[in-house]
C-alpha cells in the first residue's frame, strides 16, 4: 500500500528538489535521494517516543504561551498603536523583496530557483528574458508601471508552469506577490490612496484589496507546505543526506550539532515546517510564525552556506507581514481582532 502510495505520488511530483536545503546537495547525491525509498517517519516517532512527545509538548506550550501573550489587551494598547504605523510599509516592502529577487535571477541566469536555469526553460531566448528580468526588478523596486511588469512577471510564471507543471507550487510565495502587484499597483497599502484611485485597473483594485495579503499568506504558506512534503516527506532521504553532512566549514553534521539522531531531526523539521506552513496558510500568530521562520532560515543559511538569493522572497514576504499583521480573513484575525485592537504577535 506503502509502495503503491508513493508511485502514486511520484506522478504528480517532478523528479527534482524544491526543499531550499537540498540546494547544497550535489546532482548525483539528489539523484540518490530521489531514488531511496523514503524511511518510515511514523517508525521513527514511536521508535523514541518519549523525546517526540517531549518535544511536541514544548511546541505546544510555545504556541499557547505565545497566544496568550498576543492577546493581553494592555499589551494590545501599548503596541498596536506603533503596530500599526508599519502597515503601510509592508506592500512596498513585499514589492522591493520580488523586484530584488528578478535582478538577483537574472545575475545568476535562473528563474525562481537555481535548479530552474534560463537556458534551460528558454533556450535561445534566455538572453531576452535576462534583459526582461532586469527591466521587471527595476521597475517593480521602483514602483513603475508595476501592473504591467507583474503582468509579464505573471506571463513567465505561466511559462515555467507549462514547464514544470505541479513542481511550481514550490514557488507559489512568487504567484502570491504577483497578484498583490496587480490588485495594488504602485499603491503602498489598501488604505485611502487605493481606495481613491481612478480608473478601471483601480476600481478593481479598490474591490480586491482587502483580499491582496490574505492572497499572499495563502499562496506563501502553500509554497512552504509543498517544498516541506517534498523534501522531508515524500523523498525525505534528501533531507536525511543534508542532516547528515558536515557543511560550510562545519567539522560535525546539523544532526551532530543539536544531539538528535539525523532520522529524528528529519522528522522535527518537517513537523515544524508543515506547522509554519499551516499557520500562515490559516492565518494563526501570523508575525511570532513570520519572526520564528525569519530565525529559521537563518539558521540554514548560516550552516550551510546556501547562496542567498534564492531566499530572498522567503526573507522579504515574512517581514511583510510582520508590518502588516491580521488581514480580515485570517482565523486568528477573524476571531481575536476587536476593533482597533489585534493580536500582538
Amino acid at each position: 500500500m506503502r509502495a503503491s502510495l508513493a508511485a502514486l505520488l511520484s506522478l504528480l511530483f517532478p523528479a527534482i528538489a524544491s526543499a531550499h536545503e537540498v540546494y547544497v546537495l550535489t546532482p548525483a547525491e539528489i539523484r540518490s535521494g530521489l531514488a531511496t525509498p523514503s524511511f518510515n517517519e511514523a517508525a521513527v516517532a514511536w521508535g523514541d517516543l518519549n523525546q517526540f512527545l517531549f518535544w511536541a509538548f514544548v511546541a505546544a506550550l510555545t504556541i499557547f504561551v505565545v497566544f496568550g501573550i498576543s492577546i493581553l489587551r494592555p499589551l494590545e494598547r501599548r503596541l498596536d498603536p506603533a503596530l500599526a504605523r508599519l502597515r503601510p510599509y509592508a506592500a512596498r516592502v513585499a514589492r522591493v523583496t520580488i523586484g530584488v529577487s528578478f535582478i538577483a535571477a537574472a545575475y545568476y541566469q535562473a528563474l525562481f530557483g537555481p535548479e530552474l536555469p534560463l537556458g534551460t526553460i528558454f533556450g535561445a531566448w534566455a538572453g531576452a528574458v535576462t534583459v526582461l528580468l532586469i527591466v521587471l526588478g527595476v521597475l517593480i523596486t521602483f514602483g513603475l508601471y508595476v501592473r504591467a511588469a507583474a503582468l509579464a512577471a505573471l506571463c513567465l510564471f505561466g511559462v515555467e508552469i507549462a514547464e514544470k507543471g505541479l513542481y511550481m507550487l514550490t514557488y507559489a510565495n512568487y504567484l502570491g506577490e504577483i497578484l498583490v502587484l496587480l490588485i495594488l499597483g504602485t499603491h503602498h497599502g489598501v488604505g485611502p490612496a487605493a481606495r481613491n484611485a481612478a480608473g478601471a485597473a483601480s476600481r478593481v483594485a479598490k474591490r480586491l484589496a482587502p483580499y491582496s495579503f490574505a492572497l499572499l499568506r495563502v499562496c506563501f504558506g502553500t509554497s512552504l507546505f509543498y517544498a516541506s512534503f517534498y523534501a522531508k516527506i515524500l523523498h525525505n532521504n534528501l533531507a536525511l543526506q543534508v542532516a547528515a553532512l558536515p557543511l560550510a566549514g562545519h567539522a560535525h553534521s546539523l544532526a551532530y550539532a543539536f544531539g538528535l539522531e539525523p532520522h529524528f531531526l528529519v522528522l522535527g523539521a518537517a513537523i515544524v515546517e508543515l506547522v509554519i506552513a499551516t499557520f500562515f496558510i490559516l492565518g494563526i500568530e501570523i508575525r511570532f510564525t513570520s519572526l520564528f521562520l525569519l530565525f529559521w532560515l537563518s539558521l540554514s543559511l548560516w550552516y550551510f552556506g546556501e547562496v542567498v538569493w534564492p531566499h530572498i522572497i522567503l526573507i522579504g514576504i515574512p517581514i511583510a507581514f510582520i508590518c502588516y499583521g491580521y488581514d480580515r480573513y485570517s482565523l486568528e484575525g477573524w476571531l481575536m481582532k476587536r476593533g482597533r485592537f489585534e493580536p500582538v504577535l
